[in-house]
């Protein structure tokens, strides 16, 4: 792997892979989303202890939609360990779109697929201990601050009202689940608990610091503190690589081949195993739920440096 410098080479390419933006557009159906410029494309890239470089608005705020799935997916098997977790919630990928309820009828048991799609992050949601929903998102908030080093940041209220309040497809998901026994706590909690989970909301720099950590075993660079144990971070990788692009991520690991997980704001978050971490904000999308421009940011950035892990 090459060594970065902050020179034009990142700026070249956010500005070359900026012109794909025009082919995506932004996540209208939840209106907070939709209200987001879409020709926005900025990176940063961590490389522990403080050293990281960026190019485009790395300072603009955005929430981490699905990738918030990693972090309550770190916590739910801290709390419980792996057999209880993937009791309920299984191991596979899916072709299906990620808001899908197609499979939960058809599969004997009735469990969602992996924990990438929102039935499975929903289920996993459903398991964060806490005796209520403001002790579980401080929870997972908690966890983020130590991955971060940001005891600042919080979710946005307004987008959180603006997923509750359309969150119609994922009440279904939940009555389905709950019916055949997979969640069993009140649907509306766990709809507001999941909906403040992924208005939680951080800048490029703090995504490449999420990144960072899962990609390094764990540990927080700056503080030494191992925050997420070393086998759930493996754990955690493989779902990257095999679910985190949606049903995308088979062309994604053969174009690029890094872990990631990506959001319906437009935010990608790379996972370097033993090395970087990548946090990428283009809110224009493609057909299935990723940053059109972001996705050919992380390829050229892929195919330059030469970072599949493949």
């Amino acid at each position: 792997m090459e060594d970065f410098s902050f020179n034009e080479d990142l700026n070249e390419m956010v500005l070359e892979a900026k012109k794909y933006s025009k082919y995506g557009s932004v996540a209208d159906y939840i209106p907070a989303l939709g209200e987001a410029n879409p020709e926005t494309l900025s990176i940063a890239i961590y490389r522990g202890k403080g050293d990281c470089i960026a190019a485009g608005g790395i300072y603009e705020k955005f929430t981490l939609q699905s990738i918030s799935k990693v972090i309550t997916l770190a916590v739910a098997l801290m709390d419980h360990g792996e057999d209880y977790v993937f009791s309920k919630v299984g191991m596979e990928p899916t072709g299906d779109p990620f808001n899908s309820i197609a499979k939960l009828e058809t599969n004997i048991p009735s469990k969602p697929l992996n924990p990438m799609i929102n039935a499975g992050a929903l289920a996993v949601t459903n398991m964060i201990i806490g005796q209520s929903i403001d002790e579980k998102l401080g929870r997972i908030l908690g966890l983020i601050h130590e991955m971060t080093s940001n005891s600042e940041i919080t979710f946005c209220e307004r987008v959180a009202k603006s997923e509750l309040d359309t969150a119609f497809l994922n009440r279904s998901l939940c009555y389905f689940m709950k019916q055949h026994g997979v969640i069993q706590s009140s649907v509306e909690d766990l709809l507001d608990l999941y909906t403040k989970q992924c208005a939680i909301q951080v800048d490029c720099t703090d995504l490449a610091k999420l990144g960072y950590v899962i990609a390094n075993e764990g540990r927080n660079p700056e503080t030494g503190r191992q925050v997420i144990p070393l086998h759930i971070t493996r754990i955690i990788k493989t779902f990257m690589v095999t679910c985190g692009m949606y049903n995308s991520s088979g062309e994604f690991a053969i174009r690029v081949g890094i872990p990631a997980k990506s959001g319906v704001s437009g935010a990608i978050m790379g996972s370097l195993p033993h090395g970087l971490g990548i946090g990428i904000y283009g809110p224009a999308l493609d057909d299935r739920g990723n940053s059109v421009a972001g996705m050919k940011l992380l390829e050229s950035l892929s195919s330059r440096y030469n970072l599949s892990i493949f």
